[in-house]
């Protein structure tokens, strides 16, 4: 069921400005322009560089001399500020600005930072673990956003989360519909080896996703309960 989120009802309690969340919408943005700005073969070495390998992680693969700007396992922390295309920041970016504040207001600002690291890192390692022998570059934050979907679902299942149903009908949809569909499909095509996957590390979603969950769980400030109701925007007016 194709669905994009375009606002969440569920005000922030704690901070005023998510600056840790608008810091990395702004990094992610940045580092794709400055990307762009590259010709072909330039940005192809940065990729490579600064990208996870599986390979290189777990089998000692060797990348040329010139492109050994980071460690195998820095790698997992870097790929995920490197974006493959538009369309893959821009989507990665909704999702991060619409839930990210959330979870940012629940953990607090620098617990929030180390949580979209490690879901991150954690994402590109299970990502690894399925085939340890794979040369093949893996780019993106969809993995610590993943994490962030997880913990959303934890903390606010019920919130109300206006999308747009098949690209174009708007409709609000509590957040365990919206989100346990996504992770519903990358489960299904983790598990089937979909074609419809091509390119898509869902294994990185997946692992980030579950870490997500598990995080918060720990990471969560005192006074954030699991399983909230976020209030309707008529419930405010009362």
């Amino acid at each position: 069921m194709p669905m994009l989120p375009l606002h969440d009802a569920n005000p922030r309690l704690y901070i005023r400005v998510h600056y840790v969340t608008i810091g990395l919408v702004i990094v992610n943005v940045g580092v794709f322009v400055a990307m762009s700005l590259l010709t072909a073969a330039q940005s192809y070495d940065v990729v490579l560089a600064h990208s996870v390998i599986p390979a290189r992680l777990f089998e000692g693969q060797q990348l040329p001399e010139a492109l050994n700007a980071v460690s195998p396992l820095m790698s997992l922390i870097t790929y995920q500020f490197l974006h493959g295309g538009w369309a893959h920041l821009i989507f990665n970016i909704i999702f991060l600005w619409i839930f990210g504040d959330n979870i940012e207001d629940a953990l607090g600002h620098s617990r929030f930072f180390l949580f979209f690291l490690i879901c991150g890192a954690i994402g590109g390692l299970v990502h690894c673990l399925v085939d340890t022998t794979d040369m093949t570059p893996v780019i993106g934050a969809s993995g610590s956003i993943s994490g962030i979907l997880g913990a959303y679902l934890l903390l606010y299942p019920r919130a109300r989360l206006l999308v747009l149903l098949f690209m174009f009908i708007p409709i609000r949809l509590p957040a365990m519909l919206v989100i346990g569909t996504f992770f519903a499909q990358d489960l299904l095509w983790a598990a089937t080896n979909s074609p419809a996957a091509l390119g898509v590390a869902v294994w990185s979603h997946i692992g980030g996703f579950l870490t997500g969950v598990f995080l918060v769980y720990y990471m969560r400030r005192p006074g954030i309960h699991l399983f909230q109701r976020s209030p309707h925007p008529k419930d405010r007016q009362r």
